[in-house]
């Protein structure tokens, strides 16, 4: 076959060399045209016969190289069929022994099944033997189990417990070693393993015994590490002993399937479950108070609880570390439990029908006090506890709902105290009495300072809880203080109506209708200063209003007692009694000035009573009481006037702090009135009229036909004359005039008579 394809490959060689011959042939330019295999030849030219002889040279190295390799790969295939051949020779022989050695093996089996079956009775004697060795081994403990139990029982009772477990352990153990025994030989023999279950019957109430003085030690540990730790450590590694016997029998039972009864005991996690139910314990046990019998009974449990858990964890961290092995990691299993109980509680007490005091207490405790430095943010717990990995005591959604409810108590209990605030105050104003004085000598009642104490003690609980709740708290206290001067407006106005009925009751109206007016102002000052205190963003004002307008009011009413007083002395000026001598104008000063003793005491000036006496005098001077009959009239009546107007200004300047601002404009207004009365040259009338007119634009055609008519001289020609011209002159009003005569009214039954 190598033969052969070397041949075909020496024949493709020599076809491709003719071909690439006459090719190159016919590609002559010069060619003959003939193309026989006998074609002509141009010998002259150059052909590639001249080059036949590199090509043979080259084909020859060629083929050397193929055939190295093709011998190359041959002897290669060679050698791995030569070894395949020897490996399979190899493993026949194998496979021939193999067989050999199993005939030999099956042959042995045979032969010994009989053997096997013949040594059965010694197999048994084997297991017989080997109980009577392990009851021999436990003989000793086996007759004394009634004298081991008494004295295990004792130790228990006598608190050693360490050797009453040495003692249990050596009970357990020849009761094990005799069941597994027995086990062994036959596991379905179920009266013989009662029977030994039945004898060593004391071990497992004496293992109930122990168990129970272990949790007693444990449930008081936090009291027993400092007393006496050596006790707490024997319990520990009594535990320690339990877990390593069901280690060791857990991992026989995967062998032999045989438990002891009681096993296993798991000490270690009821000892865990133990110190748990204490910690829920000692967290309940903390109440000792309801609010039947005490008021503040949620402050003093969650003091409680504050302090015992602080002490707890101190002792726990310095102290009982120390007692327990490092796995056990004590300390962060007490913290745990601890947390969950407070949890837990926490959450028991959130779903009771909490007071907003009471709700206060608890947020405050859970959300400010449970992290502090007063309890787990305590110098003495770090760095084992860090404070923010601790889970919230209360979710969101119960912190939110509490928020909730206290806010629409604390609403209800605003509402309530603001209504009896108001009502204990609306009492003292019908006293006999007068009522308090401030510092500076300002009348008031108590009622600002309670409401305001009332909303400062709330924004300082509010503010323990969260920033949050003291802003809700500051816009709930300013709402409502909104409604309450709506209340204190109408109740001020009933007062002045009460008192309007029958002026001898309340016996000091004016007094306390002062101290109305001075609350207001305190109020004001109050609102500002608990928005500049609790909060950061200054609102927009939305109760300086109500107070400037109840203050206006309660100012309006005190002028009106004062004018009241007033009326049957104002209404003899400009009257013919008047002119011929009347002491009212002395009256009126008198009893203005009595009046604005009191009007003293309010903190803010009120700046229109000195206006309101001229505004009085001028109204009578327009009613048209008398009409002057000749000149000596109208002089004594203008220079009375004139005098009159001197002896307003002087108590105006005197009172100038109770009215808070000076008041001699209006009493010039009075001498003006009394030049245009004064002037004897009737010519010269419509002058003085037309600069009385230029100084008060405010003055209307009515009040100059008044005027006229006062005077008595003035005919109706030159009435109507004056009054049309001087409205086709121009007027240039003042801007900083303040108008007057605008509120004097002139009836127009008599303006018509002084027309006609």
């Amino acid at each position: 076959m190598l033969k052969r394809n070397k041949k075909q490959k020496q024949m493709q060689d020599y076809v491709w060399r003719f071909h690439l011959l006459f090719n190159h042939e016919g590609d002559r330019p010069g060619g003959c045209c003939n193309s026989g295999p006998k074609g002509c030849w141009d010998a002259s030219a150059p052909g590639p016969l001249d080059k036949v002889e590199q090509y043979r040279r080259r084909e020859a190295r060629k083929k050397a190289s193929v055939e190295a390799r093709l011998k190359a790969a041959i002897q290669s295939q060679l050698d791995g069929v030569r070894t395949g051949l020897s490996q399979l020779h190899n493993a026949l022989n194998d496979v021939k022994d193999i067989q050999r050695s199993l005939a030999d093996v099956s042959k042995d089996w045979r032969q010994g099944i009989n053997t096997i079956e013949s040594l059965k009775d010694v197999k048994d004697a084997v297991v017989r033997h080997s109980q009577l060795a392990a009851a021999v081994e436990n003989l000793k403990n086996i007759f004394s189990v009634p004298e081991i139990v008494r004295e295990t029982r004792d130790l228990i009772e006598q608190g050693a417990l360490l050797q009453a477990h040495r003692k249990l352990m050596d009970l357990e153990c020849s009761r094990d070693g005799l069941m597994y025994e027995q086990y062994r030989m036959d596991s379905g023999n179920t009266r013989d393993m009662s029977l030994i279950h039945s004898y060593f019957g004391s071990t497992q109430g004496l293992s109930d015994e122990l168990a129970k003085q272990l949790w007693m030690v444990l449930q008081r540990s936090l009291v027993t590490v400092r007393r006496d730790p050596t006790l707490l450590v024997s319990v520990v590694r009594i535990i320690e002993r339990e877990e390593k016997i069901d280690r060791r029998i857990l991992d026989r039972k995967k062998q032999t399937s045989f438990v002891p009864p009681g096993r296993p005991k798991n000490w270690k996690e009821n000892m865990f479950k133990i110190l748990d139910k204490t910690v829920i314990t000692r967290i309940e046990g903390t109440q000792a108070d309801t609010r039947e019998s005490d008021k503040m009974w949620l402050v003093r449990h969650l003091e409680i609880i504050r302090k015992y858990v602080l002490d707890d964890l101190i002792v726990a961290k310095n102290l009982m570390v120390q007692c327990f092995p490092p796995h056990y990691e004590i300390f962060r299993n007490l913290l745990s439990m601890y947390h969950q109980a407070l949890t837990v509680r926490m959450q028991e007490l959130a779903s009771e029908e909490l007071e907003a005091n009471e709700i206060v207490s608890l947020l405050t405790w859970v959300l400010n006090t449970y992290t502090s430095t007063e309890m787990m943010g305590n110098v003495e717990l770090a760095p084992e506890v860090d404070v923010s990995t601790l889970e919230p005591l209360l979710s969101p959604n119960v912190v939110s709902e509490l928020l909730n409810t206290y806010m629409s108590t604390l609403t209800s209990n605003i509402i309530a105290w603001l209504r009896k605030a108001l009502e204990t105050d609306k009492k003292d104003w019908i006293k006999e009495t007068e009522p308090e004085a401030d510092q500076d000598g300002y009348y008031q009642t108590t009622l600002p300072a309670i409401v305001f104490q009332m909303f400062e003690q709330n924004l300082q609980v509010a503010a323990q809880i969260s920033e949050d709740l003291k802003t809700k708290v500051l816009v709930l206290c300013l709402q409502q203080m909104n409604s309450f001067l709506s209340r204190y407006k109408e109740e001020a106005q009933l007062y002045k109506e009460e008192h309007l009925r029958n002026r001898q009751h309340p016996h000091c109206y004016v007094q306390y209708m002062i101290a109305i007016i001075n609350n207001c102002q305190t109020f004001k000052e109050s609102i500002v200063s608990l928005k500049r205190k609790y909060l950061k963003n200054e609102v927009e004002e939305g109760h300086g209003w109500d107070l400037d307008t109840i203050a206006k009011e309660g100012c309006s009413s005190l002028l009106e007692e004062v004018f009241l007083d007033l009326e049957q002395h104002l209404s003899e000026l400009m009257t013919r009694k008047w002119l011929l001598g009347s002491n009212a104008v002395d009256i009126i000063c008198v009893t203005v000035e009595d009046y604005f003793n009191d009007f003293a005491k309010i903190k803010k000036p009120y700046k229109k009573a000195h206006r309101r006496v001229v505004v009085e005098y001028l109204r009578a001077v327009m009613q048209k009481r008398i009409s002057f009959r000749s000149p000596e009239e109208r002089k004594e009546g203008a220079e009375r006037m004139v005098r009159e107007a001197e002896q307003l200004r002087f108590l105006f300047r005197k009172l100038a702090s109770g009215f808070g601002e000076d008041a001699d404009g209006y009493c010039d207004t009075i001498i003006a009135v009394a030049e245009v009365i004064k002037l004897t040259d009737p010519s010269l009338l419509y002058l003085e009229v037309s600069t009385l007119v230029s100084k008060y634009p405010d003055i209307r055609d009515d009040h100059i036909g008044a005027l006229l008519a006062l005077r008595g001289d003035a005919s109706r020609d030159m009435k109507q004359t004056i009054i049309e011209t001087l409205e086709q002159g121009p007027t240039q009003v003042n801007p900083n005039y303040v108008p007057i005569f605008r509120e004097i009214i002139v009836p127009s039954l008599n303006v018509a008579k002084l027309l006609k």
